[in-house]
């Protein structure tokens, strides 16, 4: 194709798009260097500009360096138990907060699972439309992780990256883990100095980084405390899932007097639904929620609960971000210990017939 002559139109990423035989959606990205279409039609896309002699403008240059003034929250959960649990509410309005001071928006999305949250970014960076993202509730072996080390995204990575995994590079902070174990010894001493001997804890799924790091603590707690691991029953942090567990746990031969539930809905069920389940709370069953929330404070009796500030730690991740695509350099956070907080669904000791 001979190059077009010096009095001729200047070609469009359209005439580029018809040359290559590919979508002008394809063009931009392969312009832009940026992921969404293979190496072949990158070339192609590539030789078809030249051919033409395309050159972009400064003034599109200019627009697609611009920042998007947005950051992207994908969050990878089942969307009937994101609307049981207050936690991730409390999480956005902290990050929100700080966003706002800054003029910067908050992008989410709510999708099934971590593989197509990662459909979800790649094409947010794709077209601009966020300057860096936020990840969460990370698996074990998590697709995020690598897609925006691959794509250089800046991010905030909250519950930070394993010790065996290599750093994320110049574009990724991470949130420091919270401690585990801490909170689940005063949890434990709490419930020996009542009399329980038999514990239990009901998990969230394993495939999650803090589920994990969870299993680790309470293991080492527990049998450092009474000489053995007390048993642990995995659920899904849903109402049902609670309940669900629960009524396992009860149906065993010398069933726990206490039980640790991972997550404020399970542990509020619990206590609503216990009458169904043949218990009273606490004479029978003492109840401790991991996570604090308005649940656990209107529930009767009251829960006791490990407690953190959810807001705070929410505009802590904002704030983490923004130092990141402002260029200064951001220390990873670490996250103050979750605090036990005493209410009536722990509070008696126990009768001997019920210790024993």
């Amino acid at each position: 194709m001979s190059r077009p002559s010096p009095g001729a139109a200047r070609p469009t990423i359209r005439d580029i798009a018809r040359v290559a035989g590919v979508s002008k959606a394809s063009v931009s990205y392969a312009l832009n260097d940026l992921p969404g279409v293979s190496a072949a039609t990158r070339e192609r896309v590539l030789l078809a500009a030249r051919e033409l002699g395309w050159r972009p403008s400064a003034a599109a240059r200019s627009l697609s360096h611009a920042r998007a003034h947005a950051v992207g929250l994908a969050v990878a959960r089942d969307v009937e138990l994101l609307g049981e649990e207050p936690y991730y509410m409390r999480l956005v309005a902290g990050m929100e907060g700080v966003l706002a001071t800054e003029s910067v928006s908050l992008l989410m999305t709510v999708v099934p699972d971590a593989d197509t949250a990662v459909d979800v970014l790649r094409r947010w960076w794709a077209e601009r439309r966020v300057d860096g993202v936020v990840l969460t509730d990370l698996l074990v072996e998590d697709p995020r992780l690598a897609l925006v080390t691959e794509l250089g995204v800046p991010s905030v990575v909250r519950g930070g990256r394993e010790e065996e995994e290599p750093g994320g590079g110049a574009g990724t902070v991470a949130v420091s883990v919270e401690e585990e174990r801490e909170p689940f010894e005063r949890v434990v001493e709490h419930l020996l100095l009542r009399g329980h001997r038999r514990l239990a804890r009901v998990s969230g799924p394993p495939e999650y980084r803090h589920t994990r790091r969870r299993d680790r603590a309470w293991q080492e707690v527990t049998t450092a405390a009474l000489g053995a691991e007390q048993e642990v029953v995995v659920a899904d942090y849903s109402a049902r899932g609670g309940l669900e567990a629960t009524r396992a746990l009860l149906a065993r031969p010398r069933p726990p007097t206490a039980v640790l539930y991972d997550n404020d809905v399970m542990a509020a069920t619990v206590v609503a639904e216990r009458r169904s389940l043949g218990v009273a709370v606490p004479a029978d069953l003492a109840v401790v929620a991991g996570e604090d929330s308005i649940l656990c404070r209107l529930a009767d009796p009251g829960i006791t609960a490990l407690r953190r500030d959810v807001v705070a730690d929410g505009a802590a991740t904002a704030r983490l971000l923004l130092d990141l695509l402002a260029g200064r350099a951001p220390r990873p956070l670490l996250l103050a210990p979750r605090e036990l907080v005493v209410r009536g669904s722990s509070g008696s000791v126990l009768t001997p017939r019920a210790g024993g």
